[in-house]
Order: structure tokens, then sequence, then C-alpha cells
């Protein structure tokens, strides 16, 4: 299922919140890409409507992956308008407002970890393939 919506085994990133790691496997898109072109990265990822964590990326990326206007639980995603990395940890319901979001990557296992009050520190990291 993960390759047939983009995914690579073997392209993934680590995600540090204190003394846990988390590893997210990521989609093969230009975005995506242009993502991991930033890593490593240590960033204060902010709560939003009890469902995400979110931080502001150092600069704006590539806006060529697909869009859209749902999310499942563990999705590692880009929010363009404000140059975020977001990943969700809770599903409310709710439609994403234009211009939508670009997915980048799938918690693995773990999500959990996002699932506390306030915001958090992430280191990111590329996961170097074997």
């Amino acid at each position: 299922m993960l390759k047939a919506r983009g995914f690579k085994p073997n392209f993934s990133i680590n995600i540090k919140v204190k003394d846990q790691v988390v590893t997210a496997t990521l989609i093969d898109s230009k975005t995506t890409q242009d993502f991991v072109s930033l890593l490593p990265l240590t960033l204060t990822m902010n709560d939003l409507f009890g469902r995400e964590k979110f931080a502001h990326l150092p600069r704006a990326i590539s806006e060529e992956g697909e869009r859209t206007k749902t999310y499942e639980v563990g999705d590692v995603i880009y929010w363009s308008p404000g140059s975020d990395l977001a990943i969700f940890y809770r599903h409310d319901g709710q439609e994403i407002p234009d211009p939508g979001i670009i997915a980048i990557g799938k918690i693995d296992a773990g999500i959990k970890t996002f699932n506390v009050p306030g915001s958090v520190e992430v280191t990111v990291e590329l996961v170097q393939s074997q």
C-alpha cells in the first residue's frame, strides 16, 4: 500500500522527541526532495487544534507535490501558505482549507509521541539507507 501512494522503502527520516525516536517513510516527490535538502533540522513544533504539531521551516520548499484536503493520522505534510511542516496525531473530521496540504511522508509507528499538550522540540534527520 505504501508503494502505491508514492512511498519508497529505505527513504525515511528519524524524528527525535526527547528520548524517543519516531521513523517516517517518505513519499518520492519534488516537495519531499526539497524538504530533505534542509535536513538535519531542529524545530519547535506547536500544537494546532489538538490534532497536529506544526513548525515553520527555515524557508519555503517546492509545492510540486500532490495537494489534498484530507489527511490520515500519522501523515507528515507541508502546508505551503505558512511554509510549515506538520504531523497529524489525531483526526478531528475536519477538511483542510484551501490550498490544501502536500503529503511528504507517513509515521511508521509511535504517533502517540506527538499527542502531548503544548509544544515539543524535535530533531529531524535523514536515515541513511543501508
